[in-house]
């Protein structure tokens, strides 16, 4: 967000979702983050996510 100078009411906008929600996704304490919001909020600033399962 800081390199793309995004505000959170902007990244918010973008996912089609609250801000609230956003606060939620970006709170290191709050451990109802899902892969689905993981991947939208990495769409909504031009990126993708990889997850790989390691051995």
């Amino acid at each position: 967000m800081k390199l793309q100078q995004i505000t959170k009411t902007e990244l918010a906008k973008r996912m089609h979702t609250s801000r609230a929600a956003l606060n939620r996704l970006l709170d290191e304490e709050d451990p109802s983050l899902t892969l689905t919001t993981l991947a939208s909020a990495a769409a909504a600033l031009g990126k993708k996510v990889n997850i790989a399962l390691a051995a």
